[in-house]
């Protein structure tokens, strides 16, 4: 039996979405379109923005040390909860990368992943990022939770969070390093917690 034009065309079509949604060729195809589309994250408006009221978040880095993100209070975050096998986070690595090497003396980067600590160390290896990675040791606070992975948060020095960006994104643009660069001549405006007790 001969297969007419259409009828090939439509083989084809059938044999390019296998391709794409069960091999590894997919993975790396969606990551390309991924890159391609990521646009800058937009920000949030001042009067949707929520304050992350609970900062008490434990983490481990690649190292195997535990830390607490309360540690990190009073300083811009930018927060990014990811996986190896998720395209659209592989997708925006390289811009967090690139915002990393310019960024990350002066604001925290936290990347945080449930995989195992093997699986991300042999990525990274692979990659050859040197990226602040760390595991969740407790739960996610409440304001940072997200049903769908890249969720990315940049948060001030007074605890707003001022980008809440789900999917992949461009870090590495002019407007993220603008926003950065504005949020980090921001004083601090939480208030102690003596000054909270007298009601000031």
């Amino acid at each position: 039996m001969k297969l007419t034009k259409e009828q090939l065309g439509n083989v084809l079509w059938i044999l390019v979405i296998i391709l794409i949604v069960f091999t590894p060729v997919g993975f790396h195809v969606r990551v390309f379109v991924g890159k391609l589309f990521a646009t800058s994250a937009d920000v949030v408006k001042t009067e949707k923005q929520q304050t992350l009221a609970n900062y008490n978040w434990q983490l481990m880095d690649l190292e195997g040390n535990q830390t607490n993100l309360e540690s990190n209070k009073g300083e811009v975050l930018l927060v990014n909860l990811w996986a190896t096998w998720c395209p659209p986070c592989v997708a925006e690595l390289p811009s967090i990368a690139k915002l990393y090497q310019d960024y990350g003396e002066k604001v925290k980067f936290v990347l945080v992943t449930s995989e195992s600590q093997e699986k991300v160390m042999k990525f990274l290896q692979k990659k050859e990022y040197d990226l602040p990675v760390y595991f969740e040791r407790s739960q996610v606070p409440y304001e940072l939770r997200s049903g769908s992975i890249p969720a990315t948060y940049i948060i001030n020095k007074s605890g707003k969070i001022v980008v809440d960006e789900k999917g992949a994104a461009n870090w590495n643009s002019e407007s993220i390093r603008d926003l950065l660069d504005q949020l980090l001549l921001e004083k601090e405006t939480l208030m102690s917690p003596r000054a909270q007790s007298r009601g000031e």
